[in-house]
């Protein structure tokens, strides 16, 4: 009896694993550590009178940005200290809104796959605006593609939460001071 069991196992064996067939579908590209999901840029500039209260800032060749990507701006709103006492960035999705006693001042952008424009909205006169509100404002621009973003139901308004889960390191996103056009190394 073990025999034949033994004759009839040995024989599916030959037989499943003798078997040819079409190739299936490719599978999805794996991960080779030189692929990345996103881009985040930091910009720093001043809104004047003479770059009519916006910045501007054009996608370097290095990235391709498609149409269908969804670009965010958040504007570097505070800075907090941790338990340790270091300094915590915080951070705020645009638009966003301030209701000062002279009228509304907002801080808005929009993009194309090309650029994107940060600009002052709003019921001031812009040139009442004490310097906290205008210079050296510092903005981190993000590039998400957009299948991305929607199959991983991505809460876009953390700036913390949207930087891990597209593992972007502080020390990776690129730096510009658009006064000088200088990219800024720290």
């Amino acid at each position: 009896m073990k025999t034949i069991t033994g004759i009839l196992l040995a024989f599916a064996l030959a037989v499943l694993t003798s078997c040819i067939g079409e190739p299936g579908p490719p599978g999805p590209p794996g991960e080779d550590g030189d692929s990345f999901l996103g881009s985040v840029f930091e910009i720093e500039g001043d809104f004047t009178s003479s770059n009519d209260y916006s910045l501007f800032f054009e996608f370097p060749n290095t990235i391709e940005v498609f149409e269908s990507d969804v670009v965010l701006v958040y504007i570097l709103w505070d800075q907090t200290e941790d338990n340790s006492g270091q300094p915590v960035d915080v951070w705020r999705l645009l638009p966003q809104t301030v209701v000062l006693n002279e009228g509304v001042l907002q801080y808005n952008y929009d993009h194309t796959f090309n650029d994107v424009q940060v600009f002052l909205e709003g019921t001031i006169d812009f040139n009442t605006l004490v310097p906290a509100e205008w210079q050296d404002q510092i903005f981190r621009i993000a590039v998400l593609p957009a299948d991305y973003a929607i199959s991983n139901s991505l809460d876009v308004s953390d700036y913390n939460m949207m930087m891990k889960s597209l593992g972007v390191k502080k020390d990776l996103v690129q730096k510009i001071d658009l006064n000088t056009q200088v990219e800024i190394t720290k």
